[in-house]
C-alpha cells in the first residue's frame, strides 16, 4: 500500500478528478488497475475565494507495486501498511467475578466493547435510561423546563455526547489505531462513512442515537450485561481492593475489577467517593456564555460566501472555527463545542438549575450557529483549594442562572451585557433564539458571572470580532452558563490506569482523563487492555 499526502483540487471536483489527480502524481494512467481510498479530506480555504479540497489517499493494486524509485522520492509519497488496532496478549491472573463497569459513555461503553469481545462478560451499571427512553425525556425538558435528575441531556445511554454536536476529534496521540477502531465501529453501527476521513468528523445527535441501539445490541451478543436506572450507592472494599459495589434498586454485586466512568457532571457520586476517601484531586476547568450568530455570517468569513448554492456545488458544508484569546489578565479564552447549524440546549441534570451546551443534527440544517466562549478557572476563583471545590462553584452558577432565567435558561444580547443592562432584543436576535432547545428567558446575564470574568469575557469577544467580523456584534444571543465543559475533580490512578484501591480503575471524562467523545472511548479501551494484560476471563458464570 502507499499512501499519497497532499492531493489538492478546486473544491467540488470530484471522486473521478481525485484518482486522476492521485494517477498523475504516480506516474500512471486513471484507468490502470489500482484501488484508491480517502483517508483524508480537508478544505483549504486560506486564498478565499479560491478554495480546495486536500486529500491524504491510499493506493495499491498491480500498478502501484510496479511504482518507479523514482516516484517514490517524492516526500509526499509513503510506502507502508495501515496501522491495524490489536488488543494485547492475556493474563493469567484470576478473575472470580465478571469486571464491573459504571457508567454507559463513551469510556464505559468501549472499555465494555473491547473486554466483551475477548470473552470477559462485563456488566455495565447505568443510572440514566437506555436512549430510546432518555430521548423522550430530554424532549419533555425542553418543552417544559422541567429536569428529571436521573434522565437528561447529561445522564444515561452514550453519556453528555450523546445530546452534543458529535464530534469525532482528538487530539490525543494515537500509535496504536484506537480512533481508527474506534471510527469504524461506528460506521458499522450505522454512522455515516464519511467520518473515516473527513478532517473534523462529525456525527450529529440524531445518527449517534440510532448507532448506541446498534452497539448496545452488539455487546449483549457478546455476553454483556446492562443495568439502566440503577445508579452505584456504594464501593465494597477489604484490605484495601475492591471486592464489590451496592446499587440502589439491585442487589449488591461481587467484583474484582470495577472500572469507574461516571461522567462529568455525577456530582453526588463524586461526594461520595471523597467522603469514602478515595484518592481525587481538583481540577482546573473552564466556564462562560454560549454565542450565537447566523449560520451565514460564519460561512462568510470561513469561504467567503454564504451563498448556499454554490456551497452545494462546491461540496462545502457549514463551516466551523476554533478561537483563542490571552487576556489581559493573563486568562486564556477560547471557543469550544462549536456546533455549526446547531442548537443551544438545556443541559441542566438537577431541578432548579440552568445549564447550557451546543447539539446539533447530522445535517447541521439549523440556520444559526453556536459555540461556547469559555475562560479557564482554578481554586483562585472558587475561593478555596478543596477537592469539590470546582464542583461546588458550578452548582452556586447553575443555581443562580435559574433564578436570573426566572426558572428559565437566561438569555441576553451581547450588547446588553457589555452594558450591564436589560436586554432588548431586536428582530434578528429573537430569530436567533428561536434555534434554543428549552425555556429561555431575557435577563441580564452581567449579573451572573463577578467583575473579572465578565471583563475577560467582554475582551475576548472584542478579540475574536477582529478575526471574525461581525462576531462581537451588539446583538449576537448569549445563554448561559457554559459550565461543564470538563470534569471539576481528577480521581487519582497511576501508570497503570489503577487507583489506590486496588480493582478500581478510574476512567474517562468524568474522572478528569478525557474531554469529549473520541478521548474518552479511547481512555476506556486503554483501561480494558490493562484488565486484559492482568487477567484471564473470568471464572463466574
Amino acid at each position: 500500500m502507499i499512501t499519497i499526502h497532499q492531493l489538492k483540487l478546486p473544491c467540488g471536483c470530484g471522486p473521478e478528478a481525485v484518482r486522476t489527480k492521485a494517477a498523475a502524481r504516480l506516474g500512471i494512467k486513471p484507468d490502470a488497475d489500482f484501488d484508491l481510498r480517502i483517508l483524508r479530506h480537508s478544505v483549504d480555504a486560506r486564498k478565499k475565494p479560491d478554495l480546495y479540497d486536500v486529500y491524504t489517499v491510499s493506493v495499491s493494486g498491480p500498478a502501484v507495486n510496479a511504482l518507479s524509485r523514482k516516484v517514490m522520492q517524492d516526500p509526499d509519497i509513503k510506502a507502508g501498511e495501515e496501522k491495524r488496532y490489536n488488543v494485547p496478549p492475556g493474563g493469567t491472573g484470576v478473575m472470580r467475578h465478571r469486571p464491573l463497569i459504571i457508567g454507559a459513555g463513551p469510556a464505559g461503553l468501549f472499555c465494555a466493547l473491547i473486554l466483551s469481545m475477548n470473552g470477559y462478560r462485563p456488566v455495565v451499571i447505568e443510572r440514566g435510561k437506555k436512549v430510546e427512553e432518555r430521548v423522550k425525556d430530554v424532549e419533555y425538558s425542553f418543552l417544559t423546563g422541567r429536569v428529571s435528575a436521573s434522565s437528561n441531556v447529561q445522564f444515561g445511554e452514550g453519556g453528555a455526547g450523546t445530546f452534543s454536536d458529535g464530534k469525532l476529534t482528538t487530539g490525543v496521540s494515537d500509535p496504536e489505531g484506537r480512533a481508527g477502531f474506534i471510527l469504524d465501529c461506528f460506521v458499522k453501527h450505522g454512522a455515516p462513512d464519511d467520518i473515516l476521513y473527513e478532517a473534523y468528523p462529525h456525527i450529529g445527535t440524531d445518527r449517534l442515537r440510532s448507532v448506541l441501539v446498534g452497539l448496545r445490541r452488539t455487546l449483549s451478543e457478546y455476553g454483556c450485561e446492562f443495568h439502566f436506572e440503577t445508579k452505584l450507592s456504594s464501593l465494597k472494599m477489604n484490605g484495601g481492593r475492591i471486592c464489590g459495589a451496592g446499587f440502589d434498586g439491585l442487589d449488591d454485586m461481587p467484583a474484582d475489577v470495577v472500572v469507574l466512568a461516571p461522567g462529568h457532571s455525577a456530582r453526588d457520586t463524586f461526594m461520595y467517593l471523597k467522603d469514602i476517601g478515595i484518592p481525587m484531586a481538583a481540577k482546573d476547568f473552564a466556564v462562560g456564555l454560549r454565542v450565537v450568530h447566523e449560520q451565514s455570517l460564519i460561512d462568510r468569513s470561513q469561504y467567503g460566501t454564504d451563498d448556499t448554492e454554490k456551497m452545494r456545488k462546491l461540496g462545502l458544508k457549514p463551516a466551523s472555527y476554533k478561537l483563542t484569546y490571552r487576556c489581559g489578565s493573563g486568562r486564556g479564552a477560547y471557543t469550544f463545542c462549536m456546533c455549526p447549524g446547531g442548537y443551544v440546549v438545556n443541559a441542566a441534570s438537577m431541578p432548579d438549575t440552568a445549564v447550557v451546551n451546543g447539539m446539533s443534527e447530522y445535517a447541521r440544517d439549523s440556520g444559526a450557529a453556536n459555540s461556547a466562549v469559555v475562560m479557564t478557572v482554578s481554586g483562585a476563583d472558587f475561593g478555596t483549594d478543596s477537592i469539590l471545590s470546582g464542583m461546588l462553584f458550578q452548582q452556586r452558577l447553575e443555581e443562580k442562572a435559574f433564578l436570573l432565567g426566572n426558572s428559565a435558561i437566561p438569555v441576553s444580547d451581547l450588547g446588553a451585557f457589555m452594558s450591564g443592562k436589560e436586554p432588548l432584543f431586536t428582530e434578528r436576535t429573537r430569530q436567533l433564539q428561536k434555534s434554543i432547545k428549552g425555556v429561555s428567558r431575557e435577563a441580564v446575564l452581567s449579573r451572573l458571572y463577578g467583575e473579572r470574568l465578565n471583563a475577560d469575557f467582554a475582551e475576548a469577544m472584542k478579540g475574536f470580532g477582529k478575526k471574525i467580523r461581525g462576531f462581537d456584534s451588539s446583538e449576537t444571543l448569549l445563554a448561559g452558563p457554559e459550565s461543564r465543559t470538563s470534569s471539576p475533580v481528577r480521581i487519582l490512578r497511576d501508570e497503570y490506569f489503577e487507583s489506590q484501591v486496588k480493582g478500581l480503575f478510574p476512567c474517562g471524562e468524568g474522572a478528569g482523563y478525557a474531554g469529549g467523545i473520541m478521548s474518552a472511548a479511547m481512555d476506556g479501551m486503554k483501561v480494558a487492555e490493562e484488565i486484559i494484560r492482568r487477567f484471564s476471563p473470568p471464572c463466574e458464570v
